[in-house]
C-alpha cells in the first residue's frame, strides 16, 4: 500500500477540502485529485464523495479513515526507530528488574536521569536471568547472578541481606548476627523464587541448619510491616522501613550478600550507551550505599 496515497486521503479529510489539503501538501488540486482517485482505485473503495469542488467521505471513507490513521503511526513509529538505530540513540530503555532491587535501587536512579536519556519502560526480570530477558526483549537487565560470557556485563554493587527488627529488639545495635542465631528466631522470609532467600538458604544449608517453620512472604515490604508489628525477624536485602533496625547476616563463608549485575547484548545497536547508563548506575549505587557497596 502507498503511504504517500494514505497521507494525501488523511490530510484531505483533515483540511477539510481538497483545495486546502492541496496547499498543505505542496501539489496542485488536479495532482491531489488523481492521487485519491487511484488509492480509491488500489483499495477497490469509494472513499469521497464529490458534489464540484467539495469531497464528503463516503461510509466506507469513514471507516477507513482510523484504519489509515493507525498504519500512519505506525510507519511514523518505524521511520523513528530506523532512525535511531541508524544513529546509535535510544530512545526507549527497556530495562528488565528484579522486584527486589526495583524500589530502593533502580527506581531511585531513574529519578536521576538528564532530559536527554532514553525514557525508561521497566518490568520485572525474567526468573531465568539476563539471557532470557534479553532475547524476550530488554535493552538492560538487572540481575542477581553472574551473566552469560555472551553478554557485555558490568558488575554494579554487592548489597548486604538484613535481619531487619524493631528498634526495641535485643538485637539492636548489633552490626551482624550468624545465620545459627537468627534460625532460633521466629522469620518473616521471602519465597524461594527471591535471590536473597536463595543465598541464605545457602548459608543455612552450608551450617548444616534448618528452618522451623518460617512465614513465607511474597513481597519484602510485607515482611517488613510485619517484623514491624513483632511478628518476627523479616530477612530482606531491602531499605529498612516502618522504623526497622537493619542487622547483617554472616554464615560459614562470611557475610550473606547480594552481586547486582548489568547485562545488555554486545550487539545492541545502543551499547555505548547500555554501557554508560550502567557505570552510572554502579556509581548511583556506591553514592547511595557507600563505598562498602563497590564491587570488589
Amino acid at each position: 500500500m502507498n503511504l504517500r496515497l494514505l497521507r494525501y486521503f488523511v490530510s484531505t479529510v483533515d483540511a477539510g477540502s481538497a483545495t486546502r489539503a492541496a496547499g498543505s501538501l505542496h501539489v496542485t488540486q488536479p495532482v491531489l485529485s488523481r492521487q485519491l482517485r487511484q488509492l480509491e482505485q488500489d483499495l477497490s473503495l469509494t472513499l469521497f464523495e464529490r458534489q464540484g469542488h467539495r469531497l464528503t467521505l463516503t461510509p466506507a471513507g469513514s471507516q477507513f479513515l482510523p484504519l489509515a490513521r493507525a498504519l500512519l503511526r505506525q510507519a511514523d513509529e518505524v521511520e523513528r526507530a530506523a532512525a535511531s538505530i541508524a544513529s546509535g540513540r535510544l530512545d526507549q530503555l527497556h530495562l528488565a528488574v528484579p522486584a527486589t532491587t526495583l524500589s530502593d535501587v533502580v527506581a531511585p536512579f531513574l529519578a536521576t536521569l538528564r532530559p536527554d536519556d532514553p525514557v525508561p519502560i521497566v518490568r520485572q526480570v525474567d526468573p531465568r536471568g539476563a539471557d532470557a530477558a534479553l532475547r524476550s526483549g530488554a535493552d538492560l537487565a538487572i540481575v542477581a547472578r553472574p551473566p552469560s560470557p555472551a553478554q557485555a556485563s558490568q558488575a554494579l554493587a554487592v548489597l548486604p541481606i538484613w535481619a531487619q527488627i524493631p528498634a526495641e529488639d535485643v538485637w539492636a545495635g548489633r552490626k551482624s548476627v550468624d545465620v545459627s542465631e537468627l534460625l532460633e528466631r521466629a522469620l518473616l522470609l521471602l519465597t524461594e523464587d527471591f535471590r536473597p532467600r536463595q543465598l541464605l538458604d545457602e548459608a543455612v544449608a552450608a551450617a548444616g541448619l534448618s528452618y522451623h517453620q518460617p512465614v513465607e512472604c511474597t513481597n519484602a515490604q510485607v515482611a517488613q510491616a510485619l517484623a514491624a508489628a513483632g511478628r518476627g525477624v523479616a530477612v530482606v536485602s531491602d531499605d529498612p522501613r516502618f522504623g526497622l533496625v537493619p542487622v547483617g547476616l554472616t554464615g560459614p563463608a562470611g557475610a550473606v550478600r547480594i552481586h547486582l549485575y548489568a547485562a545488555w547484548d554486545p550487539q545492541h545497536h545502543a551499547a555505548p550507551t547500555l554501557a554508560d547508563l550502567a557505570d552510572r548506575l554502579a556509581r548511583f549505587c556506591v553514592d547511595r550505599y557507600g563505598d562498602s557497596v563497590r564491587p570488589g
